[in-house]
């Protein structure tokens, strides 16, 4: 006689998962408000849009996805969960508040080839981490175990990010003019961009190890600074545009680098100019660049290389937007260069 075979036995732990959704429940529940109608565990989730929309005269839903990539790679490498799921959050809010949106809901998908209730825990705990952070309610979102799918040790992080805006409010780049400054506020590292890259330059051409402390990392671990959350730039952005800065347009630094992100928030037969002098890029991107041998313009075409927002106004606003985020020690801006006339993309050198 055969032997029974149930989910378990196909590779799909049922008891697992449901330890999984117990251990998060407290996290997710950190941040909701009023708005949120439904718990986890309903078949769909409910946001009461009332008090969002209610001061806007024509509101304009905004929406992004995106993943973690490559560095959940390395995510598993160092068996540091938590900054993976801030990441997350951090990676697709950006993307809307560039926008001029206010980003009011966030949803992920969760993918192993094995549930770990612990790790999947960590995960939520840095996706709620940043949501509280950004006034993002976490509303729910899938975990799924599926061993014929991920490799073993595999995992997949994406998440989904939905704002409003009133439509008089959005930046589109629009009213952009040649003479226009790009102020520059930092990135924490390399956020979530050119992982793959930086797996080849650091274990392969390097041969570090994850724990490995070369000498331009003044004394922190690969890990370290491989894994730095990415930084959360709802907030401050929030702050801008309530002050009332004439904002034009954001271009949020990610894959692409400068060379590529940039020009997507500027009108045809305008480009920029950007002085690399004006800025120095953390120590992470000077040794992957030794590692490979790397000319600037790929470095700045692969990574963000500590520039993690360019913000596009009109000149003498530097002191104006320093001022409005000076409740967040970790940024700082600077002008970073211009917009030109009769010109497109972006190119590097010195700003007259």
């Amino acid at each position: 006689m055969s032997s029974k075979v149930d989910y378990k036995s196909a590779g799909v732990d049922i008891e697992a998962g449901n330890e999984a959704v117990r251990r998060i429940k407290s996290h997710v529940a950190k941040t909701h408000s009023a708005a949120v109608l439904t718990g986890l565990g309903s078949f769909g989730t409910l946001f009461s849009l009332g008090d969002a929309l209610k001061h806007l005269k024509d509101p304009v839903m905004v929406q992004s996805t995106d993943g973690v990539g490559t560095k959940s790679k390395v995510t598993v490498m160092a068996g540091r969960y938590e900054a993976l799921g801030h990441d997350l959050v951090a990676a697709v809010a950006g993307d809307i508040v560039v926008m001029g949106a206010t980003p009011l809901t966030f949803l992920d998908y969760l993918g192993f080839h094995k549930i770990e209730p612990e790790i999947v825990e960590a995960l939520v705990r840095g996706m709620s981490a940043a949501c509280v952070e950004a006034g993002i309610a976490l509303v729910g979102g899938e975990t799924a175990e599926m061993p014929a799918v991920y490799a073993e040790g595999d995992l997949d992080v994406v998440g989904f990010v939905t704002g409003v805006v009133d439509r008089e409010r959005l930046l589109t780049g629009a009213n952009i003019i040649a003479g226009d400054v790009l102020y520059a506020i930092n990135s924490s590292g390399l956020h979530t961009n050119g992982f793959s890259l930086a797996r080849k330059l650091i274990f392969e051409i390097g041969g570090y190890g994850i724990d490995a402390q070369p000498e331009e990392l003044e004394g922190k671990s690969i890990a370290d600074v491989l894994l730095a959350p990415h930084a959360n730039y709802v907030a401050p952005i929030k702050r801008i545009l309530d002050a009332g800065i004439p904002v034009k347009g954001m271009a949020h630094i990610t894959g692409g680098g400068l060379v590529e992100n940039v020009p997507r928030v500027l009108p045809d037969g305008l480009g920029a100019i950007i002085d690399p002098a004006t800025w120095t890029p953390q120590p992470i991107f000077s040794l992957m660049q030794r590692l490979g041998n790397i000319d600037d313009h790929e470095m700045h075409r692969a990574f963000n290389m500590g520039v993690g927002l360019v913000l596009i106004a009109p000149p003498g606003l530097r002191e104006d937007l320093a001022a409005a985020i000076a409740g967040f020690p970790q940024f700082k801006v600077w002008e970073l260069g211009r917009v030109e006339g009769n010109a497109s993309g972006t190119r590097f050198g010195e700003v007259n």
